[in-house]
């Protein structure tokens, strides 16, 4: 048949779900493609999709060989399988029949180092490669994802007119950007993450504040959802979880929320960001909370325990009082304003993450690009992310959101009810750790002045640390305890 003898504009390795929906993506957008599987079965899956879907431009192949010799020169591979091993395992197998001057694009959650040790590995070879975030789940790769394609530019140029036609369309362009040097798009997609981490802890505290406290059903969780999803929290998140309080169980009575198990599961992104955060000194309590929270939610059994052992030590359950005299309607309008004033503390956190990180690798991250390409696309798309776009762009050296005019002026307004729902939850004995703590970020940032000057006089008695003082430059160091007890002089 003619058509197979000619090559395709681009490849993909790695046909899992992921995988094979981002092919028929590129595929259905006019770019013949080329895909590739060890698992032969795999292959003939996507390519008979490729058919029940529209006739689509993409040809199957069943050895590495034939796959690469497929693609038009400069060929651009896309390798979509489990970060680690296996991605080594691909280029090493993919890479013997490529040339120098074609290009590996790794689109896995993969720690950017990896990227970047790969980066120089391949390059002996005169191969040019890029570490891709893709993100919006099954669905985004299928019909339009958001892509942070960082390495090379070279090899992003070569795909660019692809990438910009595959992923999700905003209003004012395309959900794909260069976004730098080396790992640096792995780097921005493991942020992407850990917001995600903080915005689904932060969705799911409101959530149980408004059931134990407000008392509501899953009708009118369903409703608020849907409701806050036409206001400031338009997101895709808020509307999943409307859309998750309206499904009813179909193997028992009721909804199948509540049936399912309270231990969450989670890859490694989220952790990977705390650890970054440590790393460069970024206090990032918000997203460390989610991650603590999934940790806590794995000890179902010893949870179980403790709740027995609690109760019999005298513990009462003080929910059920405060669900009798509630004002629902002023309720559920705080948690929305106590909602949103935290999430926008956890993106002040990962926006800060992005910076320290951008001036240590020297990558020149735009935050305002940053926050376009999420707009659209993938999971933390949110209407508000277009305020974020707008604030960097005001003031590209923005210090934090929380000092930008505009974001600084919500969070006051809504000071008063995130503070009444955050009180309310702590008497009620729920916890909100990730609401505290985005509360305890802005409490501690906002205050010219901090009791660090304790802790500092105390590393100064035990270990001659020394300090400053705010009156005169210089270090100083004390015999704290001579002093105290009368003996010698401040220094």
């Amino acid at each position: 048949m003619e058509a197979s003898t000619a090559l395709s504009r681009i490849g993909l390795a790695g046909l899992a779900v992921m995988g094979q929906n981002l092919a028929l993506n590129v595929a259905e957008k006019g770019f013949p493609i080329s895909v590739y599987n060890r698992t032969a079965s795999k292959v003939d899956e996507t390519v008979k999709r490729a058919q029940d879907e529209g006739q689509l431009p993409l040809l199957g192949h069943y050895t590495p060989r034939e796959f690469v010799l497929s693609i038009q020169r400069p060929r651009s591979v896309v390798i979509l399988v489990k970060a680690g091993a296996p991605v080594d395992q691909t280029i090493a197998a993919l890479s013997d029949h490529m040339e120098p001057g074609d290009c590996i694009i790794d689109g896995g959650n993969e720690w950017y180092e990896n990227t970047e040790r790969r980066m120089l590995e391949v390059s002996n070879k005169g191969l040019l490669y890029l570490g891709m975030g893709v993100s919006g789940g099954e669905e985004g790769a299928r019909y339009g994802p958001s892509l942070m394609p960082g390495g090379s530019h070279q090899a992003y140029t070569n795909i660019k007119d692809i990438l910009e036609k595959v992923a999700a369309q905003v209003e004012d362009g395309p959900c794909v950007t260069y976004i730098g040097e080396g790992g640096s798009g792995n780097f921005v997609k493991m942020v992407h993450n850990g917001i995600e981490y903080g915005d689904m802890q932060l969705i799911s505290e409101a959530y149980d504040v408004l059931k134990h406290v407000g008392g509501l059903s899953n009708d009118e969780l369903a409703e608020i959802f849907a409701e806050w999803n036409r206001g400031e929290l338009e997101s895709f998140l808020i509307e999943i979880t409307s859309d998750i309080f309206r499904v009813k169980d179909d193997l028992a009575d009721g909804y199948l929320v509540d049936k399912i198990l309270d231990k969450t599961g989670m890859k490694g992104t989220g952790k990977w960001t705390v650890q970054q955060a440590a790393e460069l000194s970024v206090a990032a309590p918000t997203i460390a909370a989610s991650l603590d929270c999934r940790y806590l939610s794995g000890l179902k059994e010893e949870r179980e325990n403790a709740s027995e052992v609690l109760k019999q030590a005298g513990l009462k359950e003080e929910v059920g009082s405060f669900a009798q005299g509630i004002d629902k309607k002023r309720l559920i309008d705080d948690v929305r304003q106590a909602l949103y004033a935290s999430k926008i503390c956890s993106y002040a956190q990962g926006m800060n993450l992005l910076r320290a990180k951008s001036v240590e690798k020297g990558w020149n991250l735009n935050f305002g690009e940053l926050a376009r390409i999420w707009k659209g696309g993938c999971i933390i798309r949110a209407v508000f992310l277009d305020r974020i776009k707008k604030a960097y762009q005001r003031n590209p050296d923005l210090a934090s959101l929380l000092v930008d005019p505009e974001f600084a002026r919500e969070m006051v307004q809504r000071q008063a009810a995130w503070r009444r729902v955050v009180g309310l939850a702590i008497s009620a004995g729920i916890s909100t750790p990730g609401m505290c703590a985005s509360l305890a970020y802005f409490d501690t940032y906002r205050r010219a002045r901090l009791p660090a000057n304790l802790v500092q006089a105390q590393r100064d008695l035990f270990g001659a640390h020394t300090y400053e003082r705010i009156d005169r430059p210089g270090s100083f160091h004390t015999e704290w305890k001579k002093v105290a007890n009368g003996v010698g002089a401040l220094n």
